[in-house]
């Protein structure tokens, strides 16, 4: 009967398929680490974008916005949110069609704060949910480009889902789970505002995924592999000037290849006998359609963003003393007459008038005159 211990032999089967044991460390979830090309390729497609991506934002913001190309890190989890501000805003921008994966945007309170300021034109602004809503929407207005641009490389419809988006502690930030995080960090100049930094994770499986979409070669068009189709044995040593073209090797060779690509007559005596070229004036495309179908599209980003608006029965000035003396029961005259219209301001900016109505109990105001363009822009002055 064993008293408990380990025989010699027993210590030496058990060494021996330790030895023979695969120890996975967890860092990456059984993925294999970027190599550094596909980190080049993934840096190289997203840098490439940053001036579409800040344009995006310029628009949004009606300010200039400077995105700078961004650094790469690969990391687990912990690290991720050990580097990231104490209080963030999460946009989870997932990748559902042409690739799938997680990946998400990162902002401080701050920077998210200004941002949504800028676009809901009110400054001070807190992070409630229409805040939220304008951080993600700007946000999205980001991805697109990312998707499109690796959709064009990769031969793919790529779209990423509906934003997710949550204002929370750095430790509740949703980094993707069970493998190690890309995670991309853009710095971010906003005009007016204090520098910023971008944090953009992507899970090390949807990195891998694009780089090997993007570096797969595009197909080339239909009549390039018709070109090429042709120039078999005999057609590939024509087009260099080969046996078989006729044009010597040389220079003659490559004029003569030139030469037929566009028209021009080959050979002794061609061209003496050729009719003039038929020249004809270049018709240019209108540009004025395209460019309100564009305005249309970005006014379209912005329908789900709340505004504030206000109605203003009149107003009127008051000394010091005047004011410390109102009281309960005192009459304050404005400068609206009774029966004109009040005015109706978006953000405290005038853009109507109206008169005053009761429905069911409530006051309601009827539009009567919308103000002109030009009365609006010199309110703004």
């Amino acid at each position: 009967m064993s008293d408990g211990s380990l025989s010699q032999d027993e210590i030496d089967a058990l060494l021996q398929e330790t030895d023979n044991l695969e120890i996975d460390s967890g860092f990456g979830g059984g993925v294999e680490p970027l190599s550094e090309a596909e980190k080049n390729q993934v840096l190289q497609l997203l840098g490439g974008i940053v001036a579409s991506q800040a344009s995006n934002l310029s628009i949004l913001t009606r300010k200039t916005v400077n995105l700078e190309p961004p650094t790469l890190e690969l990391l687990s989890g912990e690290d991720v949110l050990e580097q990231l501000p104490e209080e963030v805003v999460d946009v989870k921008l997932d990748f559902g069609e042409g690739l799938k994966g997680e990946h998400s945007y990162v902002l401080d309170n701050q920077t998210a704060q200004a941002l949504a300021g800028l676009m809901m034109g009110q400054s001070g602004v807190e992070l409630d949910d229409a805040a939220l809503s304008a951080v993600a929407e700007a946000l999205s207005q980001i991805a697109g480009p990312a998707a499109t641009e690796i959709g064009n490389q990769s031969g793919k419809t790529v779209k990423t889902l509906p934003p997710d988006f949550v204002q929370v502690g750095k430790e509740q930030v949703r980094v993707p789970q069970g493998e190690a995080v890309v995670k991309l960090e853009y710095p971010l100049m906003i005009e007016g505002e204090a520098p910023a930094k971008l944090v953009e994770l992507f899970s090390l499986s949807l990195v891998k995924e694009i780089a090997a979409a993007v570096g797969e070669p595009a197909a080339a068009p239909a009549g390039a592999r018709a070109a090429f189709a042709g120039q078999g044995a005999g057609g590939q040593h024509a087009a260099m000037g080969g046996p078989g073209g006729g044009g010597g090797g040389g220079p003659a060779g490559i004029q003569q290849t030139f030469g037929q690509s566009f028209g021009v007559p080959q050979g002794p005596g061609a061209g003496m006998s050729q009719p003039p070229p038929n020249v004809q004036p270049v018709q240019f495309a209108n540009l004025q359609s395209p460019s309100l179908a564009g305005e249309q599209g970005n006014i379209g980003l912005l329908m789900d963003v709340f505004m504030e608006l206000t109605v203003e029965l009149g107003r009127t000035k008051k000394l010091i003393r005047e004011i410390l003396g109102i009281g309960e029961g005192t009459i304050i005259e404005l400068d609206k007459l009774a029966g004109e219209p009040v005015d109706i301001l978006v953000n405290h900016k005038l853009i109507a008038k109206g008169e005053v109505v009761v429905i069911d109990e409530n006051f309601g105001v009827r539009v009567t005159e919308i103000v002109s363009p030009i009365q609006r822009m010199s309110d703004l002055t």
